[in-house]
């Protein structure tokens, strides 16, 4: 008795499943929402410095590539001033989901001109990389609202670049280290001496654990050489990995007092957003019954 077999999807077919899943469109609404609105706190609580820095001498100001590219001037009080306000009140006009392309792309542009002239002058944040990959992928995903369970290739696309747009800043960060250090970056005492110049007190009390700093380098580094698999894992196995990272970053911060925030929020593309903050979870049916 033979039994009939579907034939395997193409290679092609695959792959577009893949790059560009089935995703819900309320899923791009929340993200929107949660991108935008950070990327205002970001310029008044973490890249906050372009007010500051446009008082500094010009002398100092070395503009970095892409600003000569796009023939953006150098930064004074008023510039910046005004800069800032497009930024705020484009991010809330696209966090609202009204002109949201447009809108989109302006805080885009905006975004990259401001973080860029702290660039400038020597200060180059790597976390933010994700973050400029969700602030272009996301005006092209297509229209959203809350509630939406309508399923897009668009939206999931502009997911998949997130995606992997935070991934990169795992992996080429362990691959910076290998390039510079080799394999023997690991059994330095990189961690220690950071630890040790600039730790918290928590810190100095992990240096105290035996053999503590090259173990957490040694998972450092293997950990962000296997962050491509975020991009095939599925459910437990993806959920138990982003909390790894979410964690390493937790810890960074309380022994350090480095913060990558911009990151830890990309990192949201891997969740099922809409499954806590959409209109059928139990917080949307909550804020629906107290809206009537």
């Amino acid at each position: 008795m033979s039994v009939d077999t579907a034939p395997a999807p193409p290679a092609r077919t695959r792959f577009r499943a893949w790059a560009a899943p089935l995703v819900p469109r309320e899923r791009i609404f929340i993200f929107r929402v949660i991108i935008y609105l950070f990327a205002i706190a970001d310029t008044l609580w973490i890249c906050n410095d372009p007010p500051a820095l446009a008082r500094i001498p010009s002398s100092l100001y070395r503009p970095i590539l892409l600003r000569d590219v796009l023939h953006l001037p150098a930064p004074n009080p008023a510039y910046v001033a005004v800069l800032h306000i497009v930024l705020i009140t484009a991010a809330l006009l696209a966090a609202s989901g009204y002109l949201s392309r447009i809108a989109g792309i302006v805080v885009l542009l905006a975004f990259v001109d401001w973080v860029t002239i702290g660039y400038s002058f020597s200060k180059v944040d790597h976390d933010q990389y994700a973050f400029f990959v969700a602030l272009l992928a996301l005006p092209f995903a297509g229209k959203a609202r809350w509630g939406d369970s309508t399923h897009s290739e668009a939206a999931g696309f502009a997911i998949r670049c997130i995606q992997i747009g935070a991934v990169c800043c795992y992996f080429l960060s362990a691959v910076t280290k290998v390039r510079f250090g080799g394999w023997g970056w690991a059994n330095r005492v990189v961690v220690g001496w950071a630890f040790a110049r600039r730790g918290t007190p928590f810190a100095h009390w992990l240096l105290t654990i035996p053999h503590f700093a090259r173990m957490s380098q040694w998972l450092m580094i293997l950990a962000e050489t296997a962050s491509p698999a975020l991009l095939f894992l599925r459910r437990t196995p993806l959920a138990a990995f982003v909390c790894f990272f979410c964690l390493f970053h937790a810890i960074t911060w309380a022994t350090l007092g480095i913060s990558f925030f911009p990151l830890i929020v990309c990192l949201l593309a891997f969740a099922p957003l809409e499954k806590v903050f959409g209109a059928d979870s139990p917080l949307g049916r909550r804020v629906r019954r107290r809206s009537r």
